[in-house]
């Protein structure tokens, strides 16, 4: 029962800690815990029975008291985690305690004893005679006599004295042993100590010994020891218990008193043989009761007689296998029914110490199973099987197949348990009809064993064949399904027959054929050697060509082997079966197997007069199905390809062995003319070449083909040191695949790359030398493969195109080289299309000169993509500059997806420029794509030579004739076959479109002064190499690009205006219409004020390439980065018509005049009007100029003026050129009269920090990334609302960086941080309450606060050392 109250409870020192009236905590908590578990059961029990008012009561009373019990209990918990130093002390006060109650209570009681105890203490009164004889003599005689004769022993014998008597005794044991007459079986006797030890039968051990030396003294038993023995039986105790000795010892001596001591040994031997048969029995049982309970029985048992047991009860026997076991004379005995011979080793088991009925068994099992196996032996030697009978347990080792491996041996044996027959074969667990061949070897059936060996003798050849394949790409099967009739030779083959499938050739087939040789046959098996053996297999190798089909497939349904036709399942049908003759394929050329005189592992031949050694080799190798297998795996490929080849015109040499043997090869004699190669070059090209060969070569552990086609020297010197040589190689690698006729073509079109690449070289050589070196002046062929050709141009040949053929065309590829990576790689398919479109090797290399240069300049304009180009999309990118290819000559930049320049390239260092927004043939005709870019005629006036542009303007008016000789100056570019242009100081000749048929078919609309179809102005006619001379069916000028083009298809880009060739660029019908106006029936050359078309700039590409390298800023300009002069301009003039929209969308803005490069606005809320312009020189940025209006002149000074200039130059239309800063910088012109001031102080604070500031400021026009997100991020960052502006300001200390946003209310004319509820930020926390403080102790009078409340968290602001320092902003 647990405790109820715990009042008054008190413990000892002892359980409850060093003083008294203490407890354990862990005690106190339990019984609180308790008395509560109580007090609860106590009111589950009464509450039921009482009102609704008193459960509450007791309810309330029971949490009152139990919340006090545990406060209390709390209380007293933390009191007890600091008390540690309490009870220390108090532990020390009870030990001083303790050692002081032990002195006083020693002072007591020897106070005590001195007062009490010592006062009537008084000394006896000695015994002087016991104690003078103690000290003089050292003893003490006066003890009673009793205690000598009852206690004390009479002193034992002498070492001395017991070795006498022991001899004594001994010699009279000897004289009665020698009188006596002993049993003949008594062995190791020993006479020791007194006592006869000897040993009977190694089933006893009796000691005797006698009482005295007269003749008549019976003998006595000392002692007798059992030794018959067995460790199971009993678990290790002996076998005769200690009373049984005890009673055999009594009836021994009565024996030896009345028998003397033959008749007490043969009472012994009586028992031993009773307990040697009793043993046996319990043994017998414990068999038949544990493991053999079907197997063994005991027939019958008498104690101490006679023993049968009965064994392999299976097998059934007339009279049964019976082992009886019994007495004969003095020992046991065994007898066996039936007689067994050799049962003499039987009885040799029966060991009398230690009898075992198991070994008996085992014994006798092996004997008799012996017999056995000898009788099977004498019947397969009759059946011509070698045999040998060995081991334990005995087995009848069989050599099935010779030679033949011992784990390849057929192992008959007996089992030890039932007698049954057992066959296996150790290498093979799981051979098939086993249990069959060991009952027909029981029965001694010859007409079914024979028939069964002769299956597992083809059952082992056939193992022997997957060892031999094991490492060889085939596998072998017993059965595959065919769909084939009863009259297919394969039917007529021998039943026992293997396939093999190759791994790489699934439409072949070798079927392995086996037959059982006679003696006296020749035998194909494991080694040749084994010719004459009677159970020899010969094996003979047929190749069948199969393919996969269904019974749906199949010629003849009616004659199908197959049992369901309509199954789903894949069967093979063989259409050829071919026998091979194993000779020839063992004794071919370089095939040292079976060749006398050759030894393994050598290469030379051995003398005449030395014997041939052959190589021995592991018996279940079938050398001769290796080498059909591998010949097959080798040759079958060679003869698809063959096949394949002939049928194609191909004319080859079949295949051969080559380099001793070490592989084949098929030499290719002729080669046929690929179709549309010239009969001359591909003479040439038979002329250089010496042999082909086809072989089958390893690649990263896969077999492939490899063709060698060997030329002699090369049509062209090259500066590649590798090819200098007069014997050059090309190596062609295919797959090896199941389709030979693939491979074939695959060849074929390599071989026609090959003609076709030396066409274009070999046309290219029939040039005059003089002609070749005056038009390839800096080109050169780097390198030529026959299967590639490089060539090189530019400073030392670095820029290459690489040329092949692939398939029906010439591709042209431009790797990376330097100074630049892919130069001429936005040329890639039109160069590809001029290559395949002129197959002129001279004029392409003029083409790669010509363009190298320009295209160089233009890869170094920025393309990679900016944030915040776009006004409205500022978080798409937008790449800074869009190269786009219409032709090899015409490039078209495309800037920030709003401007378009195209660029044509003349020739000659030449390249002309104009504005790609308006129609190449009508001025007044704008691509929606595009805007204008305004002043781009003057800006490139600053880079043109006059030289030049006055030469340009000259061939422009008088265009030479088309059959005009070529100027001494070089090549020149044909006059244009566009419409006549209108004619101005700094325009040039520009070749969009090629000569269509429509104009060929309306000869008379077109230029008077050049015929239709012919080289214009300053154009090369006679000589056909020239690529910049145009045809009539040339498409190499036309802008469109390829099919292939990428241009073709342009990403649909949210953010990136999609340029339409098309709309471009008009087609022929275009032409036509655009011809058939009045305007162009009455133009003639005089006439060319009337053209249309935009007009383009000449320059010289020393020039282009100063506008398209970046430099720093020229005089003048704000100071900023690197860039590209034209990438300045563009961004100025993008800048500037974003302000003029900028204008037309603000309210508190007007435009006044828009010019090519000037932008006049007013703003009447600020007084102020405005131009913006470019510089007028370079044009390469811009600049503000303000005027104060007539009525406001009073309200702006010079110095404010000058400030709000300056931001605009270095803070607003500077790199990277974001529209969102000017949209910013142009919101903030809204802001009231009052707050302007302010905010141009915020301009000259940017601009020029204030010295004893302790931030430095900068005005953020675009929100900055790192701001608190009220507004997306890259948005103008200046908001106007009714009456508040919102901007943004960043303050810099040091590597801290704050970015505040700032609300200005103009109505109650307080300056506060913005920020969201739910994201408030520590600093801007810090700031706000600066803010606050300052305009509580500010008296404004009317004055905008704006700019006095920055300027002291300039000057006094400083951040609290837990604030976390906001992250720079990025712009």
């Amino acid at each position: 029962m647990v405790p109820v109250a715990i009042e008054g409870c008190t413990q000892s020192a002892e359980g409850g800690g060093a003083r008294g009236g203490s407890i354990s905590l862990g005690l106190l908590i339990d019984f609180i815990v308790q008395r509560t578990y109580d007090e609860l059961t106590v009111l589950a029990e009464l509450l039921p029975r009482k009102t609704d008012m008193e459960r509450k009561i007791e309810i309330y009373k029971f949490s009152a008291r139990t919340r006090q019990l545990f406060v209390r209990l709390l209380a007293l918990v933390k009191w007890a985690s600091s008390a540690t130093k309490v009870d220390r002390s108090a532990h020390i006060m009870a030990f001083l305690d303790k050692q002081a109650l032990l002195f006083v209570e020693t002072a007591d009681v020897l106070a005590r004893v001195a007062r009490e105890t010592l006062v009537h203490a008084r000394l006896p009164t000695f015994h002087m005679a016991a104690a003078v004889e103690v000290l003089t003599l050292g003893t003490y005689s006066r003890l009673p006599a009793v205690i000598r004769e009852k206690l004390v022993p009479p002193p034992a014998l002498t070492p001395a004295e017991r070795i006498s008597t022991l001899r004594s005794l001994a010699h009279v044991v000897r004289q009665r042993l020698t009188t006596a007459s002993l049993p003949s079986d008594v062995r190791n006797l020993k006479v020791e100590n007194g006592r006869a030890t000897f040993t009977v039968g190694q089933e006893f051990s009796v000691s005797l010994t006698v009482m005295g030396d007269a003749p008549n003294l019976p003998w006595r038993l000392l002692d007798i020891a059992i030794l018959i023995q067995d460790s199971e039986t009993g678990e290790g105790k002996p076998l005769v218990h200690t009373s049984q000795l005890n009673w055999l010892r009594s009836v021994a001596q009565a024996r030896l008193a009345s028998a003397g001591l033959g008749g007490a040994l043969t009472a012994l031997r009586y028992f031993c043989r009773s307990l040697s048969l009793e043993l046996l029995y319990t043994q017998t049982l414990r068999l038949c009761r544990d493991r053999l309970s079907k197997h063994l029985q005991v027939d019958k048992y008498i104690p101490g007689q006679k023993l049968q047991v009965s064994y392999w009860r299976e097998l059934g026997c007339e009279l049964g296998y019976r082992l009886i076991i019994g007495a004969e004379g003095e020992s046991l005995c065994v007898w066996h029914v039936p007689a067994l011979t050799g049962g003499e080793r039987v009885a040799s088991a029966l060991t009398p110490h230690a009898p075992a009925m198991e070994r008996l068994l085992a014994h006798t099992v092996h004997v008799r199973s012996r017999q056995r196996l000898n009788d099977l032996k004498l019947l397969l030697n009759d059946l011509g099987v070698e045999c040998s009978v060995g081991g334990w347990p005995c087995v009848l080792a069989c050599s099935v197949v010779w030679p033949c491996l011992r784990a390849e041996q057929l192992l008959v044996s007996v089992g030890a348990h039932g007698g049954r027959l057992r066959a296996r074969v150790p290498a093979y667990p799981h051979t098939p009809r086993m249990p069959e061949l060991a009952r027909a070897l029981a029965a001694a059936d010859r007409a079914k064993v024979k028939p069964l060996l002769t299956q597992l003798r083809f059952w082992l050849v056939a193992r022997r064949c997957e060892k031999t394949l094991q490492h060889l790409p085939a596998s072998v099967c017993e059965h595959l399904s065919f769909l084939h009739g009863p009259d297919h030779p394969l039917n007529k083959l021998a039943p026992d027959r293997l396939y093999v499938t190759l791994h790489r050739h699934t439409d072949h087939i070798l079927v392995v054929e086996m037959k059982e040789v006679a003696a006296g046959c020749g035998a194909t098996t494991s080694s040749s050697g084994n010719s004459g053996s009677a159970c020899g297999v010969a094996l003979a190798f047929h190749l069948a060509g199969a393919r996969r089909t269904t019974p749906d497939d199949a010629d003849d349904d009616s004659n199908t082997n197959t049992t369901s036709p309509a199954t789903a399942r894949a069967f093979l049908k063989l259409h050829s079966l071919v026998e091979l003759d194993t000779f020839t394929l063992t004794h071919g050329p370089f095939t040292p197997l079976d060749t006398p005189g050759m030894q393994a592992g050598k290469r030379k031949l051995s003398s005449t007069h030395t014997r041939a050694v052959r190589p021995r080799q592991p018996a279940y190798f079938l050398p001769e199905l290796a080498h059909v297998v591998a010949a097959a795996d080798e040759r079958v490929p060679f003869v698809n390809l063959a096949q394949e080849l002939a049928a194609r015109g191909v004319t080859h040499g079949g295949v051969q062995a080559e380099w001793s043997g070490a592989a084949l090869g098929m030499r290719v004699v002729s080669l046929p003319r690929p179709e549309g190669a010239p009969e001359a070059a591909f003479a040439a090209l038979q002329a250089r070449l010496l042999a082909a060969t086809v072989r089958l070569t390893t690649k990263n552990q896969a077999r492939v083909w490899t063709a060698e086609i060997i030329f002699h020297g090369s049509p062209v010197r090259t500066p590649n040191p590798k090819e200098q040589g007069e014997r050059r190689c090309v190596y062609l690698q295919y797959e090896l695949g199941t389709d030979a006729g693939r491979t074939a073509d695959v060849f074929l079109a390599d071989w026609a790359a090959i003609v076709h690449l030396h066409t274009l070289l070999y046309d290219f050589m029939q040039r005059p030398a003089q002609e070749r070196e005056s038009l390839w002046q800096g080109v050169c062929v780097r390198s030529y493969t026959y299967r590639s050709l490089v060539v090189g141009w530019g400073a030392g040949a670095r820029a290459t195109a690489a040329l092949q053929w692939g398939g029906s065309r010439y591709t042209v590829a431009t790797p990376a080289h330097q100074p630049a990576a892919n130069a001429h790689h936005l040329l890639h398919h039109h160069l590809d299309h001029y290559l395949n479109w002129n197959k002129d090797l001279l004029a392409l290399g003029v083409v790669l000169r010509e363009t190298y240069q320009p295209l160089l300049a233009l890869s170094r304009l920025p393309a990679l993509p900016q944030l915040g180009l776009h006004h409205i999309r500022t978080l798409m990118p937008t790449p800074t500059f869009t190269l786009l290819a219409h032709s090899w000559r015409k490039i078209r930049i495309i800037y920030a997806g709003a401007y378009s320049i195209e660029v044509g390239i003349r020739g000659g260092n030449m390249v002309t420029i104009r504005d790609g927004a308006y129609s190449k043939f009508d001025r007044s005709a704008v691509v929606d794509e595009f805007a204008p870019a305004h002043g781009l005629k003057v800006f490139l006036s600053r880079y043109v030579d006059d030289a030049i542009s006055a030469r340009l303007l000259a061939e422009e008016d008088n265009p030479p004739s088309p059959m005009s000789p070529m100027p001494a100056g070089g090549l020149r570019f044909p006059a244009p076959l566009t419409p006549p242009q209108p004619h101005t100081p700094h325009s040039a000749p520009v070749t969009p479109h090629p000569a269509s048929p429509a104009q060929h078919q309306m000869g008379g609309s077109f230029n008077l002064t050049s015929p239709p179809g012919g080289a214009g102005g300053g154009g090369v006619s006679a000589s056909p190499a020239s690529p910049l001379a145009p045809s009539p069916l040339a498409p190499a000028a036309s802008p469109h690009p390829p099919p292939t083009s990428p241009f073709t298809a342009w990403p649909a880009s949210p953010s990136l205006p999609r340029p339409s060739p098309g709309g471009h660029h008009p087609s022929p019908r275009h032409h036509v219409e655009h011809k058939a106006g009045p305007v162009a029936s009455s133009m003639t050359s005089s006439s060319r004020v009337g053209r249309s078309g935009a007009p383009a700039t000449p320059l010289a590409v020393s020039k282009l390439e100063v506008l398209c390298t970046p430099c720093e800023p020229p005089p003048g300009a704000p100071p900023g980065p690197p860039l590209a002069p034209l990438q300045r301009f563009l961004a100025c003039v993008y800048m500037k018509r974003m302000m003029q929209r900028f204008v037309q969308t603000e309210e508190h803005l007007s435009l006044v005049s828009a010019e090519a490069t000037s932008l006049t606005f007013r703003c009447e809320s600020a007084g102020l009007a405005a131009r913006v312009a470019l510089h007028p020189q370079h044009m390469q940025s811009l600049h503000l100029q303000l005027t104060p209006l007539p009525d406001h002149k009073d309200t702006w000074t010079n110095d404010d003026l000058q400030v709000m200039e300056k931001f605009f130059e270095q803070r607003v239309c500077i790199a990277p050129y974001r529209a969102t800063a000017l949209q910013g910088w142009a919101r903030a012109w809204g802001a009231p009269a009052v707050a302007l001031p302010s905010l141009v102080a915020l301009m000259r604070a940017d601009l020029a920090p204030p010295s004893p500031a302790l931030w430095t400021l900068q005005w953020a026009l675009r929100i900055p990334p790192s701001s608190p997100q009220i507004v997306p991020a890259s948005q103008p960052a200046v908001l106007l609302a009714k009456h508040k502006i919102l901007f943004f300001v960043c303050l810099t200390r040091g590597e801290t960086q704050l970015v505040l946003p700032l609300v200005y209310d103009m109505q109650s004319n307080a300056l506060q941080i913005a920020e969201r509820r739910d994201a408030q930020q520590p600093h801007l926390l810090t700031v706000n309450m600066h803010l606050k403080r300052f305009a509580e102790f500010h008296q404004s009078h009317g004055e905008c606060i704006l700019w006095p409340a920055v300027r002291d968290l300039l000057m006094n602001f400083s951040l609290a050392p837990d604030a976390p320092p906001a992250a720079a902003p990025q712009t």
